[in-house]
């Protein structure tokens, strides 16, 4: 999955730079990518994961 794809469905999904964890999870799903890939794109656009449930992110 190219990382370009995986960072506009992160800019549609996030709100004021932060996505919940449910959201991370559901995203990675949803692209069938690691949930660990959905962390770093998040780390890279500067995006925060919030009410992580697992200690995924």
């Amino acid at each position: 999955m190219e990382r370009k794809v995986i960072m506009e469905k992160l800019m549609e999904i996030s709100n004021q730079d932060r996505i919940t964890c449910a959201e991370a999870r559901k995203l990675a799903e949803d692209l069938k990518i690691e949930k660990s890939e959905v962390g770093k794109a998040c780390d890279e656009a500067g995006i925060k994961i919030s009410a992580c449930e697992l200690g995924c992110f």
